[in-house]
């Protein structure tokens, strides 16, 4: 993973002193979320959490999702699971689309208050008859019955919708409070792989509130323009082996000290 992870960083860190606009992504909005200590300790220090491995998989899902899609938005013409699901658009064709989906150039807006850059990218985007601008994000997976979005650890995919539809009203469109995951199931139930992987897909609607994005855009920034570490969150994972590693550590260091005082006696 060397060739994949710097524990630390020197560049694109927050300065308190700065007058620039600081690139804030989606993805480190909901970082804060979980919680306050790693963001700091990535935006402010530079010390990032490692990565996981990339799921290549679901890449391949959300491209080739992303090609069908296209292929239906040129044509102006609704997929055929718009009518299984009722649901009334089509894929919405934008000059400027292929930005809004790229990860390092996303849908972009200059957050005043907080002298924020948020950006972040969409998986796509369709149109209503009303003209309002639909907001859509594509998830693979394979588990045994219906895929929903009912656990708690899926708080990350509604804030994840919730960003992507503030973003994009603030860039002038009309948007549906009504957003979509397009979810897909590899179905692990057949007899033989035979070289192919299928699908179940399930759309499923989620009305975004956007309400809470202004005020935690103010709390970033009052956290990282102070210069004292926030508390950890008590259920965070990576800062819980933190801790414990450094209380490890000093446990075999003061074992190590005794049993060699003993012997030295």
């Amino acid at each position: 993973m060397s060739d994949y992870y710097k524990a630390r960083r020197t560049t694109g860190l927050f300065d308190p002193k700065s007058k620039e606009p600081f690139n804030l992504s989606r993805s480190k909005i909901d970082l804060f979320c979980e919680c306050p200590q790693c963001f700091y300790l990535d935006r402010r220090l530079g010390t990032g959490r490692p990565p996981g491995f990339p799921f290549t998989l679901n890449s391949a899902v959300d491209t080739l999702l992303k090609k069908e899609f296209d292929l239906l938005r040129k044509d102006k013409k609704p997929h055929p699971l718009f009518e299984e699901f009722k649901i009334d658009a089509i894929p919405f064709a934008h000059k400027n689309l292929n930005d809004y989906r790229d990860t390092f150039v996303g849908v972009r807006y200059l957050h005043k208050p907080s002298n924020f850059l948020v950006f972040g990218g969409v998986d796509d985007l369709w149109v209503n008859k009303e003209g309002e601008v639909i907001i859509v994000d594509y998830k693979a997976t394979s588990k045994q019955g219906e895929v929903s979005l009912d656990a708690e650890w899926q708080i990350g995919y509604k804030r994840q919708m919730e960003i992507y539809q503030w973003l994009v009203s603030n860039n002038g469109f009309k948007v549906s409070k009504t957003g979509y995951f397009v979810y897909c199931n590899g179905d692990t139930g057949q007899d033989k792989f035979d070289a192919r992987l299928d699908f179940k897909i399930k759309i499923i609607p989620y009305e975004g509130d956007t309400s809470w994005i202004e005020n935690k855009l103010l709390e970033i920034k009052e956290c990282l323009t102070k210069d004292e570490i926030p508390e950890m969150n008590p259920n965070c994972d990576y800062c819980n082996y933190r801790k414990e590693a450094v209380l490890a550590k000093l446990r075999f260091n003061k074992e190590f000290k005794n049993v060699s005082g003993n012997t030295k006696k």
